[in-house]
């Protein structure tokens, strides 16, 4: 990367990014190594991980030329978190259940901040500390977790589910009254109210989605795939059509 960023020599397009430039290929390289672990493709990981590596040591060049820290200093700061957040396994603390190590770790974050003055997470609330440029699930993940931390959540997943009916029945009344930005609104909060669910029931609502969109996939390519056998194209085919061979699609994967 030194090589590459080098002002003789060097390549034209690596020199010329910056830390806000390369930030969407990191994000990008993120989303490509979830995509080889939920395809179960090893190969594919590898080679993603590689990728999303060198997006660490592509930030941690720029901040080395610009005397803020190297990539040996990045290494060091996880490694001394690792450390400090561990102490049931580096430390005195020892047999402690997964729910026991998730409050402690929060509990040591919680005293980083106070010890280095974090005023920002002083002042912000308990939201603090969730960054905007999440995808939009994700973050609304971390923050009905950070929420339930101080005691704002429900302890019964049915009540989420009343809760998703009612949004769900807000959606209907405004598109009753023709009123589509208003329903339109309203579907932000039936997905606030999704997301809730799947945080009470365990589950990451990234990873349930791109689930479903993976099944969406298959069972659309079926679709096409009898169509086809047909001499038919979607677009030549009726919505009931589709709509059998859908069904037929979703039996034949139980």
């Amino acid at each position: 990367m030194a090589a590459l960023r080098a002002p003789e020599g060097g390549c034209p397009w690596d020199r010329k990014q910056d830390f806000a430039s390369i930030a969407p290929y990191t994000i990008e390289e993120a989303y490509e190594v979830a995509d080889a672990i939920a395809r179960g493709d090893f190969d594919d990981l590898r080679e993603e991980l590689g990728d999303l590596l060198l997006q660490v040591v592509y930030h941690a060049r720029m901040a080395e030329e610009e005397g803020k820290f190297d990539f040996g200093d990045v290494v060091q700061a996880i490694t001394e978190k690792l450390l400090r957040r561990h102490p049931h396994v580096f430390g005195e603390a020892r047999g402690m259940t997964p729910e026991a190590v998730a409050g402690l770790w929060e509990q040591i974050k919680a005293q980083e901040k106070a010890e280095r003055g974090d005023r920002a997470a002083n002042t912000q609330g308990a939201l603090a500390g969730v960054p905007v440029a999440l995808p939009a699930l994700t973050r609304a993940l971390k923050l009905q977790d950070k929420a339930g931390q101080v005691g704002f959540d429900w302890n019964d997943p049915m009540a989420v589910l009343a809760k998703i009916r009612e949004e769900a029945d807000e959606i209907e009344a405004e598109l009753k009254a023709g009123a589509k930005q208003e329903a339109a609104r309203e579907v932000g909060d039936l997905l606030f109210a999704v997301v809730n669910l799947a945080r009470h029931l365990g589950a990451d609502p990234e990873a349930v989605l791109r689930a479903t969109n993976r099944k969406f996939e298959r069972r659309f390519a079926s679709i096409e795939r009898a169509l086809d056998d047909a001499g038919k194209s979607p677009s030549k085919a009726t919505l009931a059509e589709m709509d059998a061979l859908w069904d037929a699609a979703k039996a034949a994967e139980k």
